[in-house]
């Protein structure tokens, strides 16, 4: 329960984030928009956080 509870507070926070600073989009970010509908599909975004993550928790974990 402890761990959804924390990713919930970071959706939240990365929700709130993007409604007031405007994350910036990478390119081959998909947006769809058809009438009051708008599907955002952050795929690039996710990439580069994924190899971001990747590389940093390597470094963190070689330290020991």
């Amino acid at each position: 329960m402890l761990a959804g509870g924390m990713l919930a507070l970071l959706g939240f926070i990365l929700w709130l984030l993007g409604q007031t600073t405007g994350l910036p989009r990478l390119p081959g970010d998909f947006v769809w928009r058809r009438g009051n509908v708008t599907v955002y599909f952050p795929l690039a975004t996710s990439i580069f956080l994924s190899i971001l993550l990747t590389v940093l928790l390597n470094w963190l974990l070689r330290q020991r």
